[in-house]
Parts: C-alpha cells; sequence; structure tokens
C-alpha cells in the first residue's frame, strides 16, 4: 500500500539530484533569463527538501503503524487471518487462472 508513495519519494530524491546537477552544469552559462531561473530552481530545490525528508519521515512512521497493527490483529485472530489469506489467494488464482 505504501509502496506508490515510498516511490514517489524516491522518484522525487532522484529529480532533485537530476536538478541540482543541472543548475551546476548551467552554472557558466550567462544570460539574464538564464540567472534567474537557475535562481528559481535553487530556492525551489531549498523548499522542496525538508518537505521530502519530512514525507519520507511520516510514511516511514506510517508503515510502521500499519504493520504493528497487522500484526497484533493476526496474533488475536490467527484463523481469520488464514482464512481471509485462503480466500485472496483462490480470488488471484481464478484470474490469473482466466489468463
Amino acid at each position: 500500500m505504501n509502496a506508490p508513495r515510498e516511490q514517489l519519494v524516491a522518484d522525487l530524491k532522484v529529480l532533485m539530484t537530476d536538478v541540482e546537477d543541472l543548475v551546476k552544469a548551467t552554472a557558466s552559462q550567462s544570460g539574464e533569463k538564464i540567472a534567474e531561473v537557475r535562481g528559481r530552481i535553487q530556492q525551489a530545490a531549498a523548499d522542496i527538501k525538508p518537505r521530502l525528508a519530512q514525507a519520507q519521515v511520516l510514511l516511514k512512521d506510517k508503515a510502521n503503524v500499519a504493520a504493528t497493527t497487522t500484526d497484533d490483529y493476526v496474533h488475536e485472530h490467527p484463523w481469520t487471518a488464514v482464512g481471509v489469506s485462503a480466500g485472496v489467494g483462490l480470488i488471484i488464482g481464478l484470474l490469473i487462472g482466466r489468463r
């Protein structure tokens, strides 16, 4: 469930690295417009970094809470968990078998 969010955080980190590399690569370029754009990009990158780190910590915390809750539920209701898992496995098997 959190994999897409974690992938988004990872993708944003890659994007931030690429943006920083682009800013460094264009540092020797002159011109008012390039300097203006470079400044905006640097400011946006500086603004996004702390929020990205905060989002990553929040996602990690939520994943830990979900894992703990799931573990507690399975320990309290093992047969229900086995039944649900078997049902999900059966449905997935039927869907795969239709191909």
